[in-house]
């Protein structure tokens, strides 16, 4: 893991300590940040593989340096790491473009698989260009790229995994709970409407009016990525 470098924004002192000699361990190059302002400037200004970031932090919140990550570093992988253990903290990380959180205290091993995970998925494959097309839509699974009608399209990590799960699932309608297991790792209706949000986020970008529309509702059982025009 010698290439990976891993930035910890962290306020305490002996859990930032601990989380980067345990990775140092395991042949991570790793920096730490104190503050949230620091750490969003770090993130940005360096090339690291992946943060690791608290929520209750000075100066700048977890939430508010997600958002900065997201916004200069879309495909950057965050791995949330605090002690806020509701489910409302959860889905709220989520919904700003975390792509992992995890609950303090943890265990170090699960930590570094899921560390590993995202890392792996961020990494673009050795071998030939993968790409899915439906109609005018081009998804580099490769590259994390999306294109209609060879226009890019910016998405955000948590984007582009609900649309690739969607794409690799085309023309088979995917319930709500599906979803939020398979793209936001709860596996109980918690009530929230992040899937509908999050939809409607791809909509406003994939499906915009001079495209033949892609995404269709099946009300009451979910949703479906293909050509057809007898859906809503």
């Amino acid at each position: 893991m010698g290439n990976y470098s891993i930035l910890i924004v962290e306020d305490e002192p002996k859990m930032a300590v601990y989380v980067k000699m345990g990775l140092e361990e395991n042949d991570y190059r790793v920096d730490i940040a104190s503050d949230g302002k620091t750490g969003a400037d770090m993130a940005v200004s360096n090339n690291y593989s992946a943060i690791i970031l608290d929520i209750s932090l000075p100066k700048l919140n977890g939430y508010e340096v997600c958002k900065i990550i997201r916004k200069n570093k879309p495909k950057l992988p965050v791995l949330m790491l605090s002690a806020h253990n509701k489910i409302e903290d959860k889905l709220a990380g989520f919904d700003i473009g975390t792509d992992d959180y995890m609950i303090k205290p943890f265990d170090f091993s699960e930590l570094l698989a899921r560390l590993k995970a995202l890392l792996m998925r961020a990494e673009p494959s050795t071998e030939s260009t993968n790409i899915i097309k439906i109609g005018n839509m081009e998804i580099n699974t490769d590259s994390k790229e999306v294109k209609r009608a060879d226009t890019h399209i910016d998405l955000t990590a948590k984007e582009f995994n609900l649309l690739l799960y969607l794409a690799q699932n085309k023309n088979k309608v995917i319930s709500r709970h599906e979803l939020l297991e398979k793209i936001w790792g709860i596996s109980f209706d918690t009530g929230t409407n992040v899937i509908d949000v999050y939809i409607n986020f791809l909509r406003k970008k994939i499906d915009l009016p001079i495209y033949p529309k892609l995404i269709h509702t099946y009300v009451g059982m979910g949703y479906i990525l293909k050509e057809a025009r007898d859906a809503n």
